[in-house]
């Protein structure tokens, strides 16, 4: 929902159609985890489910110093970035999580 909020406020609109507009955030994250994915060898699966969870509050809170500074940024790719990853980080910890069992 995030995602959407950050677009749609640019837009100074939210589309009737949430459902749509859900979909379409869904596709573009899980275009970037297939990305990122196949660009770092699954380097995800070394990893523990506690380091990613740290990495995901990390995140948040990057995201909350973002939203402090009115959205500037330094070096940082910006609030939708880190939503992104961080939704990509929980994916992976699902997958491992179910492996485990």
């Amino acid at each position: 929902m995030a995602l959407i909020l950050i677009e749609e406020k640019e837009k100074k609109a939210i589309d009737d159609n949430l459902t749509s507009e859900y979909a379409k955030r869904i596709d573009e994250v899980m275009a970037l985890l297939f990305n990122k994915n196949h660009d770092y060898g699954e380097a995800w699966r070394e990893m523990r489910v506690s380091s990613m969870t740290d990495i995901i509050l990390m995140k948040l809170l990057r995201i909350k110093q973002i939203e402090d500074n009115q959205g500037k940024t330094i070096i940082s790719e910006g609030v939708k970035a880190g939503y992104q990853d961080i939704i990509n980080y929980a994916v992976f910890c699902m997958i491992k999580l179910d492996e485990e069992k």
